[in-house]
């Protein structure tokens, strides 16, 4: 029996390896290899911009010199910020050269964490929290209107290159279910943003879209105007002045 579930599921894995990379994307497996293409590979030339030279001082100085593997992330963060949005390996060697690590630790870093985009992505990137508070506030349909809108799938790039949808795990925002991030790369490291917009709708999503085609910079945090931050609406039923101290500061002398 074990032996017949292993090799169904074995041959599960070998037909998601033989699609075509565009098709598996949707896929975890997908995230873990790297196949060369025109614009994705380790003879590119790739390097921090004068700009950005100057951060990777600075993010450096945080840490130990013995222990430069440590700015892994930040570097990474920076060098997907300098180049639209998503990582192409030849960035990864950049930055493993930084740190002066081997080019698969920095590899690593890059497949766990799904922050790190290693396909292109819109300017704009839109990410759908799908973790159950927000899915039950109706994340899949939060998505389901940003595809249909769009005109793409789920790690897609519309045809002007301005916008793709993806999923993210917690937020950690969840009494502002459900939720979207917006990952800015449209004016490169410089004016890189990320901004969280809160209780949204299948309609507001279509709206924010249409607002960050247009240029508009729109408030970040809830889009419910009955809300004031986590607040519930209507305002405060509790806590509604300041709280007593406790009568005695030093708790061990009470």
């Amino acid at each position: 029996m074990l032996a017949r579930l292993a090799s169904k599921r074995l041959l599960e894995i070998r037909q998601v390896f033989r699609q075509p990379p565009q098709a598996s994307r949707s896929f975890s497996t997908a995230l873990n290899y790297h196949i060369d293409s025109p614009d994705n590979n380790p003879d590119l030339p790739w390097e921090f911009s004068e700009g950005n030279k100057h951060k990777v001082k600075e993010i450096l100085s945080h840490y130990p010199s013995n222990y430069k593997q440590s700015a892994v992330i930040p570097l990474l963060d920076l060098a997907q910020q300098q180049h639209g949005g998503w990582l192409p390996v030849s960035a990864m060697n950049a930055v493993a050269k930084v740190i002066e690590v081997a080019p698969i630790r920095v590899y690593e870093v890059a497949t766990f964490y799904s922050m790190f985009n290693r396909t292109k992505v819109g300017k704009y990137h839109l990410l759908v929290c799908g973790t159950t508070p927000c899915m039950i506030r109706g994340s899949r349909e939060i998505e389901d209107a940003l595809l249909k809108h769009l005109g793409v799938k789920r790690n897609e790039v519309t045809k002007d290159g301005l916008f793709s949808v993806g999923e993210m795990e917690c937020m950690g925002s969840c009494v502002n279910a459900p939720m979207i991030t917006v990952a800015d790369y449209s004016n490169g490291s410089e004016g890189y943003s990320y901004n969280y917009y809160e209780d949204v709708t299948p309609e507001r999503v279509v709206e924010i879209v249409e607002m960050l085609r247009r240029g508009e910079k729109l408030p970040p945090g809830t889009q419910n105007p009955k809300r004031i931050m986590s607040g519930p609406e209507g305002g405060n039923t509790t806590l509604l002045s300041e709280p007593k101290p406790p009568p005695c500061r030093d708790l061990d002398a009470c």
